[in-house]
């Protein structure tokens, strides 16, 4: 390689670098172990991480039951190692499960059109901003306190590179709800989107009608985010919004350190040809048959880049159908008492704690407490890990912790949090 690039040396190929960004020392890692030991180390790390730990921790990450029947059905060889499905004469039972799995979205959100899947949730909501650029022509979006802070996070850092002017309000302190009067102020004709999450980041179900009308008012579009889906078993799909976006990760994907997760984005119809991503449409083959394929596409691979709905999206197949088989087995009867059981547990937990807002809630709420570290640290003794110290996010809010029930939060352990509150 180094006599085809007309050098002598790897000195000579790093020789343009300056002399700070390279190293000189050997790298500081350990002597290589064998394979055996590898797997101990990591059996051994497993157990420190507490499969058998009670879990009150949310924040946009939530431990469900995963029915067998998901890993039966995505460890077959035919999903697990397939491909893009480019070719449809080759890939019509990956095609079926994501146009149903658009379908169920659709339907979940109270949208006519679902993508294939995204990234996750944090990366949907930049690509959603972005679509309402494409829309409306502006380039100033508004997004709430109240979105979950890393998914903001996430849309700061694109916003830097694609001449997107955000800036956030804040909330109402009693409620813990957007505050729609600040709202009303910052809003402008130059404003392309209002980007709220319901049930928000404090866990309180928000107003989206009243927040759908105000953008409306100024030619913007409502942009609503959800981190746990099971609510959307219960609460009324956000059909006020013109674009939904989500973390699908409740649906039978495990929290896995992180990911890999499925994110969505859902729209109105007249949108979507600037909808980022993958759609299967459904059409018929020569024979007259039902089949699939891939249509409208405007993703980089498909279109010149500049032409192209995104750059950076892709989707999730893989992922995507644990949660399509998720929604299959559950159907909606059984998706609303997950939802109903997730918010009696929320109930109970928070029944006689100190809540910090009084807006309804669904399955995570927001508590006073002196230490929130300090709960933490002695429950953590009790084999629990309790919720999020909300201090490193909101500083106002450092004496507080968002916690989280679940249909797999039982009562005994609901019980030592509560005694450990108190």
């Amino acid at each position: 390689m180094l006599a085809a690039c007309g050098l002598e040396s790897l000195e000579q190929l790093y020789s343009h670098l300056p002399a700070e960004a390279l190293i000189e020392r050997p790298l500081v890692l350990k002597p290589g172990i064998s394979e055996y030991e590898i797997v101990d180390y990591f059996k051994r790390r497993g157990a420190e991480c507490g499969a058998d730990y009670a879990s009150f921790m949310g924040a946009g990450v939530y431990r469900h039951y995963r029915p067998v029947m998901c890993d039966v059905v995505v460890s077959r060889g035919e999903f697990l190692t397939s491909y893009t499905p480019y070719q449809a004469e080759m890939a019509q039972g990956t095609l079926t499960t994501i146009f149903e799995f658009q379908t169920m979205v659709s339907q979940l959100t109270g949208m006519e059109v679902a993508n294939a899947s995204m990234y996750d949730g944090s990366t949907a909501v930049p690509e959603a901003a972005l679509m309402a650029m494409r829309i409306t022509g502006r380039e100033r979006c508004l997004v709430a306190r109240t979105v979950h802070p890393e998914y903001r996070e996430v849309l700061d850092t694109q916003a830097r590179n694609a001449r997107v002017h955000v800036e956030t309000f804040g909330y109402d302190t009693k409620t813990g709800q957007i505050d729609l009067e600040e709202l009303e102020r910052l809003i402008d004709d130059k404003t392309a989107c209002v980007i709220v999450q319901s049930p928000n980041f404090f866990g309180s179900i928000e107003d989206l009608q009243a927040a759908a009308d105000l953008a409306h008012k100024h030619g913007a579009l409502l942009v609503d985010v959800f981190t746990e889906a099971v609510a959307l078993g219960l609460l009324a799909p956000p059909e006020c919004a013109d674009i939904v976006v989500g973390e699908l990760q409740s649906f039978a994907i495990s929290p896995s350190y992180g990911g890999p997760y499925a994110g969505i984005i859902a729209t109105k119809e007249k949108f979507i040809r600037q909808i980022p991503g993958r759609l299967v449409g459904e059409t018929v083959d020569a024979d007259g048959n039902r089949a699939f394929c891939l249509t409208l596409s405007t993703r980089e691979q498909h279109i010149r880049r500049e032409k192209a709905t995104s750059n950076i999206c892709t989707n999730q197949a893989l992922i995507a159908l644990m949660a399509t088989v998720f929604m299959s087995v559950y159907g909606k009867a059984g998706l609303r008492d997950l939802a109903v059981q997730n918010h009696s547990k929320a109930r109970y937990l928070a029944d006689g704690l100190d809540r910090r807002f009084t807006a309804p809630f669904f399955n995570e709420f927001v508590v006073r407490a002196k230490s929130p570290e300090a709960v933490n640290k002695a429950l953590l003794e009790k084999k629990i890990v309790g919720g999020l110290a909300l201090g490193r996010f909101y500083p106002e809010l450092e004496d507080c912790m968002l916690l989280c029930a679940t249909e797999m939060s039982a009562k005994a352990a609901m019980d030592t949090v509560k005694e450990a509150l108190s």
